[in-house]
């Protein structure tokens, strides 16, 4: 798992960016697969996700996830639910010890956040498509209206696809520019005729940063490129696989 230096240090808080290593699952989804939306057995899911919560030592805590939709749907965290009564939802914020938030991703990018003065935290789940619709900036109000100020707040944008793996179509960067010219700097041409490649988690660390965060850290993991330690949809869908399996970003405050 991946720890990031500016929440490492932040008392009774507990996060990581886990790996696809160290899990009981098989085949596509070997072997740390967190995915409940995934066709992996629900038991080595149910599994990994208990192994994942041990190892971020907090053994005891409820880890809570979404039904993620690409939204920019946010909510507050105060108890504990099922695996079938998720919201549909894309970000989380809380300031309950005890419980742990959990984003799960494979190429989106999980954004970890935190106030440490106000102890209140949030996890976000942008892909481009989650990010233009706002989530960040919802996950960052959100937080506020627990208590957080903006400039206290630390985000790290966790292991996701990066350029050098992200092709896109012409279409895909003329919706961005017709957002903002300024999103020109988040894309390169590829080396196929027509195509881009796109700058995500550089696009999400300007969302943040716009959003009046001062602290805005980046994982340097690029999940497709990275077999070994990453799932992908990107990478599955280039190889005609019929499925993947998620990796899990998770952040709590301990009681």
């Amino acid at each position: 798992m991946i720890a990031a230096p500016s929440l490492s240090n932040i008392p009774k808080l507990a996060h990581a960016f886990f790996t696809r290593e160290g899990g009981v699952s098989e085949g596509l989804y070997a072997s740390l697969n967190c995915g409940l939306g995934s066709a992996d057995r629900p038991e080595s899911v149910a599994r990994n996700r208990s192994l994942a919560i041990e190892r971020l030592g907090a053994a005891e805590a409820p880890l809570v996830t979404l039904y993620q939709v690409h939204s920019a749907e946010v909510v507050a965290v105060d108890r504990s639910w099922g695996p079938n009564g998720a919201p549909k939802a894309d970000g989380m914020a809380s300031r309950t010890p005890g419980v742990v938030l959990g984003i799960l991703a494979a190429d989106c990018a999980p954004v970890l956040l935190a106030d440490a003065a106000a102890g209140v935290i949030g996890a976000a789940h942008a892909g481009w498509r989650g990010a233009r619709n706002g989530i960040l900036e919802a996950t960052v109000a959100a937080m506020q209206g627990l208590g957080a100020a903006r400039e206290r707040i630390a985000a790290v944008i966790g292991p996701c696809i990066h350029q050098a793996s992200y092709e896109v179509g012409a279409e895909f960067q003329t919706e961005f520019l017709g957002e903002d010219a300024a999103n020109e700097r988040f894309f390169t041409a590829s080396p196929r005729a027509g195509r881009f490649l796109f700058d995500l988690p550089g696009y999400v660390a300007e969302r943040l940063r716009r959003s009046g965060l001062q602290s805005v850290e980046r994982v340097n993991a690029d999940t497709c490129a990275d077999e070994a330690r990453f799932f992908s949809y990107r990478r599955a869908t280039l190889r005609g696989e019929g499925d993947y399996g998620r990796g899990l970003s998770a952040i709590g405050l301990r009681a």
